[in-house]
């Protein structure tokens, strides 16, 4: 049986993790020393958002970076927003490419291929040097996560902008 004081220390707990979360919330790194190396956490907001380079994106979008793991590790990992209509050129990945969709609509192709609908919880997954773009609906925005990894320090190769005929618009 649950009683009234079982309730106050099970909520007297939650209250003590919410303040150490929100404790170590402030903190931007938090290295934790294990047997073979350093643990880091990245906290949430720790890393500037920036916005996307006009030279390679059309439209408005927001890279948030998630992690760049180091040496000899090459994956990282960014959040990318696409406001509607926004989208990446063309492009391909020395190693390939996993979008994680996070929120909203969005659309993918391949050269050769047609537009693809994207919804959260999808995942894709571009094959070395396949050629590609990704980014919002006309109407509606959209967030995934881009996982890559670099050979020779490189992730990506960028082309020419995707054009609003192969956007379909």
């Amino acid at each position: 049986m649950i009683t009234r004081r079982h309730m106050l220390a099970a909520t007297a707990g939650f209250a003590g993790l919410a303040a150490a979360g929100a404790a170590a919330a402030q903190a931007p790194t938090v290295p934790t020393r294990q047997r073979n190396g350093t643990m880091e956490i990245k906290r949430s907001g720790s890393q500037p958002s920036r916005k996307a380079p006009a030279e390679y994106f059309t439209g408005a979008v927001r890279v948030d970076p998630l992690f760049q793991a180091p040496d000899p590790a090459r994956v990282s990992g960014s959040s990318v927003t696409f406001e509607p209509g926004a989208r990446t050129a063309w492009h391909t990945h020395p190693l390939g490419q996993t979008l994680i969709i996070t929120s909203g609509l969005g659309w993918v192709r391949h050269e050769g291929g047609p537009i693809e609908e994207v919804r959260p919880g999808d995942v894709v997954w571009f094959p070395p040097g396949l050629k590609h773009w990704h980014g919002a609906t006309p109407t509606t925005a959209m967030t995934h996560i881009a996982i890559q990894e670099a050979l020779n320090g490189k992730n990506v190769d960028w082309m020419e902008k995707v054009s609003d005929e192969q956007y379909g618009q």
